[in-house]
């Protein structure tokens, strides 16, 4: 009997409706109908009174209450004498809240199950021995070897340190097949070990980690109610004109107020209040299910009407994983040499070239110099003082700045260069390659497809640079050499709105804030790209983003959908109403079925098929000349 306890707690009301209404049963068999129909309706008008206090209060605050029409209707059985019909108006107006809670409970299955199976224990080795402490997640520092046990959660980053491992991480990315993960390879947190245990090191904190982040924007997500209310809005006002016009209507006619009260009681606006929150929710969770968080239902609104579609370029349309494939000193640098001071002025940037740079540097087993000073300017390059001489790394106008005698050097289709100057000469160029996503041109196809008509690419690098790859994926309109105050103007002056921007990394983080939809490539991105984002991709699948845009309109439709449902019945009732054929305890009860079509059909949210693109098995054959490319 605890359920009934816990449901009489949270839906007071419906329990006291229950409860008035045995009251007033005994009261009628046993002689006092008056006694009943002053309880009831004294009971109906003080539920009345309250919902009136929150229109009024919704009213101040700027929001129509649609609840005007089921007030109307209680004061209208009541003064009429159907005080059982205003009984069931109550039962239906505090039912109803009952049954958007379980039907958003339904539509959040998958997103409660990702933030219940969110990591709570970490078993932490303490010495060579295998002694283990179990601490909390929260406790676990960067650098902590761990055991993850078979069947266990991977409690937070890291590096598998054992020879291999397979790892189920559906939760994150929405792939149901298991991944082999070998020695030195990154680990997820919120993965699930498979059969054998294994031994890893802790590279984030929790907070910092990729399942712990997911779940933080999950929970944003399940907090979002504003769009409901738009959504309704728009049907409100007319709704009710049109159901006040059609009750005095068939009152004048009919000569009887009772008739105007029958034509109340089926216009309750009931699913106009649950139907769109209902498959709002139901589209977040679909979203969840396979790797895209989308934080509030208003973004799946923006979603099902955008019209332009903006795209970064390094690490969104590419893979962001370039690598050095050559290094082309001039003067009188080294290879090690030139490559040894590039690398180490790139430990001050937070470009994912620079990390390729350092990376590969250190993989050649080049020894960084101590770095005096350093200063980055976004999407140019890095100046630093390395051993008494300033060392100045970036794109080729950044450098030229500083060393006049600058020249850009020959690159072939897909590499792109970083350019070097040390004291105020030339000093050469690293040259790195980045691939073009496999599917990135499909993706842009399938935008087109459901109503995206203009697409852009904004991006720091070079025009060359850009033109080349948005050739590549089909993207004609390209702004180049931008830095992230000229991309959040440009897209603040786009007239074909609501408007998508797609991007991953920290300089991406303004123009995904200032989108009508920001849509951050969350895998490796970086956290202020998935903070300011209104999506977050969990996989790194630029396809994603074409699905959130189909899940978007298939929850839009599926909303509409309820409500002109919902709508359509309440008319019909309404009509059958006004000529006298509907008895008001009746419609009362003919209203619940309405609300429950409407609540079934918008559950539809939760399925529909799934809208990824095709992966393009070969690469796109290019024959045109190379074009210099340069650092982002």
């Amino acid at each position: 009997m605890n359920w009934l306890g816990t449901a009489v707690r949270r839906y007071p009301i419906v329990a006291i409706t229950v409860l008035v209404a045995a009251v007033g049963g005994i009261l009628v068999l046993t002689g006092f109908e008056t006694a009943a129909q002053w309880l009831i309706s004294g009971f109906a008008l003080i539920v009345a009174a309250m919902q009136a206090w929150d229109m009024i209060k919704n009213l101040i605050g700027g929001q129509w209450g649609i609840d005007a029409l089921a007030i109307m209707a209680i004061i209208a059985t009541v003064s009429v004498g159907e005080f059982w019909a205003s009984l069931v108006i109550v039962l239906m107006l505090s039912g109803g809240e009952a049954l958007e809670d379980y039907a958003a409970g339904r539509a959040q299955r998958e997103m409660k199950a990702l933030l219940d199976r969110s990591p709570q224990t970490a078993h932490r080795l303490v010495d060579d021995a295998g002694t283990i402490d179990d601490i909390a997640v929260t406790e676990v520092a960067v650098g902590d070897r761990l055991l993850v046990r078979p069947s266990e959660l991977v409690p937070v980053d890291g590096i598998l340190e054992s020879d291999a491992g397979t790892f189920d991480e559906s939760s994150l990315t929405g792939e149901s097949l298991p991944v082999e993960r070998a020695k030195g390879e990154a680990l997820l947190s919120g993965s699930l070990n498979g059969e054998h245990a294994v031994i890893m090191t802790a590279s984030a904190l929790a907070h910092d980690s990729q399942y712990q982040r997911i779940v933080a924007l999950v929970a944003d997500a399940a907090q979002s109610r504003a769009p409901l209310v738009r959504l309704a809005d728009r049907y409100a006002v007319p709704f009710t004109a049109v159901s006040l016009a059609l009750a005095g209507l068939a009152w004048l006619l009919s000569g009887d107020p009772v008739r105007f009260a029958e034509v109340l009681v089926v216009a309750t606006p009931c699913p106009l209040l649950i139907a769109a929150p209902v498959a709002f929710m139901g589209g977040m969770s679909r979203a969840s299910r396979f790797g895209i968080i989308v934080k509030g239902g208003g973004t799946l609104e923006q979603l099902s009407r955008a019209r332009t579609a903006a795209f970064d370029k390094t690490g969104t349309l590419t893979h962001g994983d370039p690598t050095v494939v050559d290094v082309r000193p001039a003067g009188v640098f080294t290879e090690d040499e030139l490559f040894a001071l590039v690398a180490s002025a790139e430990t001050h940037s937070s470009h994912v070239l620079a990390t390729a740079i350092v990376d590969a540097a250190q993989e050649r087993g080049l020894v960084l110099r101590t770095v005096a000073s350093a200063r980055e300017e976004a999407t140019n390059g890095v100046v630093a003082m390395i051993g008494g001489r300033e060392v100045v790394v970036g794109k080729l106008l950044f450098v030229t700045e500083h060393a006049p005698d600058a020249v850009a050097t020959t690159i072939l289709s897909g590499e792109m260069s970083v350019y070097v100057a040390v004291d105020g000469g030339f000093a050469g160029a690293i040259v790195l390659s980045d691939r073009v996503r496999e599917n990135a041109r499909s993706t842009i196809t399938t935008l087109g497809t459901l109503g995206i008509s203009r697409f852009l690419m904004l991006t720091g690098d070079s025009s060359d640079t850009a033109r080349h790859i948005a050739a590549d994926v089909g993207i004609e309109e390209v702004h180049a050499e931008l830095l992230p105050q000229d991309k959040v103007e440009i897209l603040k002056s786009i007239p074909r709105r609501p408007v998508i921007m797609v991007g991953d990394g920290v300089n991406d983080a303004p123009v995904l804030a200032v989108a009508d939809v920001g849509i951050a490539m969350g895998a490796r991105g970086s956290t202020a790209a998935s903070e300011s984002a209104d999506v977050v991709i969990v996989l790194d699948d630029i396809a994603k983003s074409a699905e959130a845009m189909a899940i978007g309109q298939r929850t839009m439709r599926v909303a509409l959908q309820s409500i002109w449902l919902g709508i359509g019945l309440s008319a019909g009732l309404m009509l059958f109403a006004a000529f006298g054929f509907l008895p008001t305890i009746v419609g009362a009860a003919l209203q619940e079925v309405v609300d429950l079509a409407t609540i079934l059909n918008a559950l539809r949210a939760l399925g529909g098929p799934r809208a990824t693109t095709p992966a393009v098995t070969r690469p796109i054959p290019d024959s045109r000349p190379a074009e210099p490319v340069e650092h982002k």
